[in-house]
């Protein structure tokens, strides 16, 4: 079984930066498809990105495309989410997850395995 920890969450300004990273352990990383998914404060959990297994396909909800870039070190057992040109909208609470099968953007079913989340706060 795989454990997820995030880091890098925090307070921004708009059109800011930020980096998440999410350390994996228990398990063998390689074998994991990755994603991260999103809940902001009254609205239901959403999908943000995924990556597979050896990086070599990447999803992004429609709403990050081109802001937004997930990436992963399977030499590291990390993945990160670079996020740029960053939106009050974008605040939420940022799960990391993962699942040996792929992630699908439509969250169902949602990955087996998550973080405890990190709070991304976007002031405008």
């Amino acid at each position: 079984q795989v454990q997820l920890v995030e880091s890098g969450g925090g307070l921004v300004q708009a059109g800011g930066s930020l980096r998440l990273s999410c350390a994996a352990s228990g398990g063998t990383f390689s074998r994991y498809f990755m994603g991260w998914f999103r809940q902001a404060p009254g609205k239901e959990r959403e999908f943000v990105a995924a990556i597979s297994w050896r990086g070599t396909s990447t999803y992004y909800a429609d709403s990050v495309k081109g802001r937004f870039t997930i990436s992963r070190d399977n030499a590291k057992n990390t993945v990160y989410l670079q996020m740029n040109s960053l939106k009050p909208e974008d605040t939420a609470v940022y799960y990391c997850n993962a699942d040996l099968s792929r992630i699908s953007p439509s969250g169902s079913p949602p990955p087996r395995y998550w973080g405890q989340g990190t709070q991304v706060t976007v002031s405008s």
